[in-house]
């Protein structure tokens, strides 16, 4: 096979040690091999460092091995081009292994360009990311917290989650407040309540009678200071993460920057193609999508970025978060079409804003939801459509424009024709026959 870099190395990654094997070329061209195991301490890293680039390495490829790769591509990145490979596709012969030979196998597979890197965001963009899975991970333990107060309640036969929709809420927490404090007539604790709820407060009285102890007003005073201490934590991410946003580092500008004596012009308009696109302009595109809120759009940009050249197409970033079919055929046989595992942070997100766009009635997105479901189940139905809607976005940040909905209509506008046949056939069935007509439309004078 051809030699496409002359001067590569593949590192075997572990928790402690690093087994890497250089491929250089020598005075005649003959192919040359080194190897050498260092440790994962910084110092044992830098010195790693300057071993390759006394042998003048340019290429460097290394496992994606649970979070010890990161170590190495912080200290490496800048200095070398580096390519973090999925373990699956660079797997050695089996009864053939060992450190210094995996070393070996992913230095020669990158000597002749058989291994693909993973997409590695930008510094920023992963310090970003870094912000809003650690604010996810906090809203989901608020979500933990208000279940165990819930499950306190029932074990105090206060059925307040009966009545009122949110045990969290202002009424609510007014009322758990109030049996923390050891006030137990249901009648002035159904009195707090505000707005709306107001209306049920025979229910509440029935609901807040219950047999509280003093074990069960600690464990409500201390999942109530839990949930208040998370939801300054989110707060404070959410205003790290808007100013992490505003300090991102746009993409460059082909055209000259405006002089300083002269007054800067306002901000372009999202879908001036001429503009770097901003954050902020990005964030108010992936707004306008069905069921896709601020938080979400923060979380879906902070994976796949802004810049979409990454992907060259639509169906390579659909195939990277693993929101497309398998492609597993053999001797003319298809086998599972399963997704497989790819980022779960984004597939989750994805997930979670399909489900509330099928909810928009008279939509693409909903209609495309119903038809599949009825054939393929609700569960692959909600990943056809976040499928969907990662390629609407991907197409909104290349083109610069805002989500524009086909209709409810639209699937069955491609094939009319298909659609009346099988109505007609449906009815004839059924005994009667039908005849189609269209309807004559009349132009407003």
């Amino acid at each position: 096979m051809d030699v496409v870099y002359t001067h590569g190395a593949g590192l075997d990654v572990h928790k402690k040690t690093v087994v890497a094997c250089c491929i250089t070329r020598g005075p005649k061209g003959e192919k040359r091999m080194e190897t050498r195991t260092f440790g994962t301490m910084t110092a044992d890293l830098l010195a790693m460092s300057d071993w390759l680039t006394s042998l003048q390495i340019t290429h460097v490829a290394m496992e994606s091995t649970g979070e010890f790769w990161k170590p190495i591509y912080n200290l490496l990145e800048g200095n070398f081009e580096l390519l973090v490979a999925n373990a699956k596709h660079i797997k050695a012969v089996p009864g053939r292994k060992t450190d210094v030979k995996d070393a070996e196998w992913i230095a020669e597979l990158l000597r002749h360009g058989l291994l693909r890197g993973s997409f590695i965001p930008p510094q920023a963009q992963r310090d970003l990311r870094d912000l809003t899975r650690q604010r996810t991970n906090l809203v989901q333990d608020r979500a933990t917290v208000i279940n165990r107060l819930q499950k306190v309640l029932e074990w105090a036969n206060i059925k307040l989650s009966s009545v009122a929709t949110d045990v969290t809420g202002v009424s609510a927490r007014r009322m758990l407040e109030a049996l923390v404090a050891n006030q137990v007539e249901p009648s002035a604790l159904a009195e707090l309540a505000k707005g709306r709820l107001r209306n049920k407060r025979t229910a509440l009285e029935q609901a807040l009678n219950g047999v509280v102890r003093d074990h069960h007003r600690f464990l409500i005073a201390q999942h109530l200071m839990q949930i208040d201490f998370l939801d300054e934590q989110i707060s404070l991410f959410d205003e790290q993460i808007a100013q992490a946003m505003q300090d991102m580092p746009q993409p460059p500008n082909d055209q000259e920057p405006a002089q300083p004596s002269q007054p800067q012009p306002a901000a372009p308009p999202p879908n001036d193609s001429t503009q770097p696109l901003t954050w902020e302009a990005a964030i108010d595109l992936a707004d306008t999508v069905p069921g896709v809120g601020r938080r979400a759009a923060e979380m879906i940009l902070a994976e796949i970025g802004i810049d979409m050249s990454h992907f060259p197409t639509e169906a390579h970033l659909a195939s990277w978060a693993k929101l497309s079919p398998g492609n597993n055929q053999s001797a003319g046989k298809h086998y599972s079409g399963a997704t497989g595992h790819g980022n779960r942070w984004l597939r989750t997100i994805l997930v979670q804003v399909s489900w509330a766009a099928v909810k928009v009635k008279k939509s693409y997105l909903s209609s495309f939801y119903y038809r599949l479901a009825a054939r393929r189940g609700a569960k692959r139905a909600i990943i056809a459509v976040a499928h969907r809607i990662l390629i609407a976005i991907y197409q909104m940040l290349k083109k610069r424009e805002p989500y524009k909905d086909l209709g409810a209509t639209y699937l069955d506008q491609r094939n009319k024709s298909k659609v009346i046949s099988r109505l007609q056939r449906r009815i004839e069935q059924l005994g009667y026959r039908v005849t189609v007509e269209p309807l004559l439309t009349v132009t407003p004078t």
